[in-house]
């Protein structure tokens, strides 16, 4: 008789800059019935109204975008809702500052956040990694990444025991409205290496998610997405049962025991 509502069951949250629309679309479209998703939107300097971009993103407002307290507030204003898991929506800050930084992020937000566990995607790309038996990973970073940015990514990655065997920002338009799922389906499956054993794409501004099940066919290998391992992470760490079909093998496992 009732008309679905949208009601969710399990309720998770998402920090992401102020005009980047990308970490709540794909979080939308990942999530099963029952899944709802809230948005908490925390200002970042990189952005021009509208939502455009400089062609490769400045490094200072990367690192400045995690600092306190503009995300600390967010954080805790987001937890004030009756939210499962957080996920902190912004992957080039954790290639700039490092993974030790995460660890510091996270422990520093779910001091605001009333016990809700928040997750960051790089740290949730490793944990997924680990997860896969995948220890070979290329990389591919979002067009506006500098390769400077690229090679700290590199460094995140080695300083959590992985090997690198590819890295660098996407061969496409440096514009996340005018990337369309073929041209990075085409770039990267020409890119990645026979001895990758995973892919890792970096951004959560990135619009990947489409390109997994079609990648994953392709390649015969795991395809992770910076909005993918963080929803993973999120939905395992909310205790939901739900089913997430299509969007990679990730979702048939849990997460590892510590």
């Amino acid at each position: 008789m009732w008309q679905p509502d949208g009601w969710g069951r399990t309720r998770i949250g998402v920090l992401t800059p102020h005009a980047d629309i990308v970490p709540e679309t794909e979080f939308n479209a990942l999530a099963p019935d029952g899944i709802s998703i809230h948005a908490a939107r925390v200002p970042f300097g990189g952005y021009k109204p509208g939502g455009t971009m400089d062609p490769t993103i400045a490094h200072n407002p990367v690192r400045a975008f995690a600092d306190p307290p503009a995300v600390d507030d967010a954080a805790e204003m987001l937890a004030m809702a009756p939210l499962h898991a957080i996920v902190f929506g912004f992957t080039s800050s954790s290639y700039v500052r490092g993974a030790a930084d995460d660890v510091t992020l996270k422990s520093r937000l779910e001091a605001r956040t009333r016990g809700i566990p928040v997750v960051i995607p790089c740290a949730a790309a490793v944990t997924a990694l680990a997860a896969l038996s995948v220890r070979r990973v290329a990389l591919v970073s979002p067009p506006w990444f500098s390769a400077e940015m690229d090679q700290q990514g590199v460094g995140y990655f080695q300083s959590e025991g992985l090997e690198v065997v590819h890295s660098g920002p996407a061969g496409l338009p440096s514009d996340q409205q005018a990337i369309q799922p073929d041209q990075l389906y085409d770039w990267i499956h020409s890119h990645v290496p026979a001895n990758a054993e995973g892919v890792f794409v970096g951004g959560n501004g990135f619009r990947a998610i489409g390109v997994i099940k079609a990648l994953e066919d392709s390649l015969d290998r795991p395809v992770l997405t910076a909005n993918q391992v963080a929803f993973w992470c999120a939905l395992r760490l909310s205790g939901a049962q739900a089913t997430v079909a299509g969007y990679g093998r990730i979702f048939e496992l849990d997460l590892p025991r510590s």
